[in-house]
């Protein structure tokens, strides 16, 4: 499976792309027809406006009188207001717009993110995601609500003081009608060139966001290698990459926005000398052409807003691509409608509807290649595991050791074959239901920032403080919360970075054996623990994996001498399976292992011992 930000999006405006944003934007349909109703009166007033000048020069100042002076300021300071309380109410509705419009998407990214596979994680930087979901919404939302609203001010205007000058003089509004068209034909030609460039500026963004994202997390990686000069090397040429798109990008507005400013200035320019000729003419009154000549030179801005407007609208499409990608990723591995009908999905589980999990496995003639591999991993594999089996996986670093255990899970799926879980193919059932019943402990755990307490109460969210603390004394976690300044509140850190891995193992140990799942998944998971710690649980283990189906994938073979069946792994194969004497005596591949881990491990002691 590609990357999706490697999708190429090359299609113009796109009314198709568009309307995809219309589910999100109907449920605020009262703050868009209050923002329509005020922009409305907001232009309207601004129409008007310009004839209270000319009454003024044609009543006021031609007749050389301040009769009815008072009520004309009165009436005139009523229109300002208006115009001012207008002004603060689509402003309130376009707010309302803008956060609950970037709300929603942000919102409906996360969940549909929560549906997608293990696999679709595996090849997209956590970067790209961000930059979908922080910077492409926040666009979005700012545009929709803000840029849109400049947009319908400018339409009503503009068409109201057409018609305005239509009625004052409709041979002088021809000549600023004419520069409609003219704008139309370089928003043509401009809107193509500009979207290329800002779709290249957001693709670049996603990268800068990821390279920023990784220089972060893998601070200490970079200062222990000595790699700074590299890392900033390879984020200069991002950003180089991004600021000369960004100018050819400016270039293309900085043409377009100055070509309708000359267009609308050649059209005043005609009104002032033609309707000068029409005063000397007295043809035309001079408080007709003061008017006139205010809408025509008025009528400028909303057209050079409009013009600028809409390029950042055609821009905007690319954050919407971008947007929409997203949401039209599939999971790889997914409930049929019957299943979730019956067991619910992971929002809306009928866990009423769930069965008792025993934990009998069985893989049944599978075949498996991973979506983005060209060969098979897997080929008519077939192995059957009773509820309550130990099953060790081992072999040397990358050799596909977790490739089992990701189908037994369910992260996966056979490419051909089927996997049993009591019995039934598991895609019979729900994933949540089989994922519930699983415990997974990870060589390099994840903790969520806040408390040990909280970390561990993740297990399962209803339990008791004092079955977070059994949970945890029963894998000797409490000896990580004794050294902790606040004991069972004392705050982990972002990703757990406040404690050392292994404590980050106890901690995630704890979790699991809260959770009392029926299937456990150790995946190395005492590998970064020391041997003092290691030999703490390790009793804890072996009382916990009882009557429990349990995968251990181990780096320390001394820890699966007890599995009651062991799976030796070599280039993604499965070379030999048996229990630890069977494949000892076999003098295998697994006896190479086991001899030469037993050298090293001795040798370690010896020098250890001489220090």
């Amino acid at each position: 499976m590609a990357a999706f930000d490697e999708q190429e999006y090359t299609k113009s405006f796109d009314w198709k792309i568009w309307k995809r944003l219309f589910p999100i934007l109907r449920g605020y349909r009262r703050a868009f027809a209050g923002m329509l109703v005020f922009n409305g009166l907001c232009a309207l007033i601004d129409i008007v406006l310009p004839l209270f000048q000319r009454y003024a020069i044609g009543h006021f100042i031609e007749r050389e009188t301040t009769e009815g002076l008072l009520p004309f300021g009165l009436v005139y300071l009523g229109a300002i207001l208006l115009s001012a309380f207008s002004v603060t109410m689509f402003s309130r509705n376009s707010m309302r717009i803008e956060m609950n419009v970037g709300h929603d998407m942000r919102e409906k990214l996360f969940v549909h993110l929560q549906t997608l596979s293990f696999s679709f994680y595996n090849v997209t930087p956590v970067g790209y995601l961000l930059s979908r979901v922080m910077s492409d919404t926040n666009r979005i939302a700012a545009m929709v609500a803000w840029n849109f609203t400049d947009i319908l001010w400018a339409l009503f205007y503009v068409l109201g003081t057409f018609a305005a000058m239509l009625i004052l003089n409709w041979k002088l509004a021809l000549v600023v009608i004419l520069i409609v068209p003219a704008i139309a034909v370089l928003t043509a030609y401009f809107q193509n060139r500009i979207l290329k460039w800002n779709r290249k500026i957001r693709k670049l963004n996603s990268k800068i966001t990821g390279s920023f994202n990784e220089g972060i997390t893998g601070a200490k990686t970079s200062k222990t290698l000595v790699i700074e000069e590299q890392n900033t090397e390879a984020f200069r040429t991002l950003t180089q990459s991004m600021h000369d798109s960004g100018i050819r990008a400016a270039r293309l507005n900085a043409v377009y926005i100055p070509l309708v400013l000359f267009f609308s200035t050649v059209a005043v320019a005609i009104v002032l000398l033609r309707g000068g000729y029409m005063v000397t003419e007295q043809v035309l009154e001079i408080a007709t052409l003061s008017t006139f000549t205010t809408y025509a030179v008025g009528i400028f801005e909303p057209i050079q807003m409009t013009a600028a407007n809409i390029a950042e609208f055609i821009s905007l499409q690319a954050s919407i691509e971008r947007i929409t990608g997203l949401l039209d990723q599939v999971p790889q591995v997914k409930d049929t409608p019957e299943v979730e009908a019956k067991y619910g999905d992971v929002f809306h589980p009928k866990r009423e509807n769930w069965e008792p999990l025993k934990g009998e496995i069985e893989f049944r003639d599978v075949t498996f290649r991973y979506p983005d591999g060209g060969e098979n991993v897997l080929e008519h594999f077939s192995l059957h595991i009773p509820a309550g089996t130990t099953v060790a996986i081992v072999g040397e670093t990358g050799a596909g050791k977790s490739t089992l255990v990701n189908l037994a899970c369910r992260f996966f799926e056979p490419t051909e074959g089927q996997i049993l879980i009591d019995g039934r193919d598991y895609r019979e059932r729900s994933q949540l239901w089989l994922h519930s019943n699983i415990g997974y402990v990870l060589q390099n755990p994840h903790l969520f920032s806040g408390t040990v307490r909280e970390n561990i109460r993740y297990g399962r969210l209803d339990a008791t403080d004092q079955e977070v603390e059994a949970a945890a004394q029963a894998v000797s976690a409490d000896t990580v919360v004794a050294k902790l300044e606040h004991g069972w509140d004392s705050d982990v850190g972002e990703g757990g970075d406040r404690l050392s891995t292994g404590e980050k193992q106890l901690i995630s140990f704890a979790r699991a054996v809260l959770a009392d799942p029926r299937i456990f998944v150790l995946d190395e998971a005492t590998s970064s623990i020391d041997t003092q710690t290691e030999q703490l649980i390790q009793a804890a283990i072996d009382h916990l994996l009882q009557d429990r189906t349990s995968f251990l994938i181990a780096h320390r073979l001394s820890t699966i001498r007890k599995a009651d069946v062991i799976l030796v792994v070599k280039d993604g194969k499965i070379v030999e399976q048996g229990k630890h004497l069977e494949l000892l005596k076999k003098g295998g591949y697994y006896h190479d292992l086991y001899s030469r881990q037993f050298a090293e491990e001795n040798a370690s002691r010896v020098w250890q011992g001489q220090e």
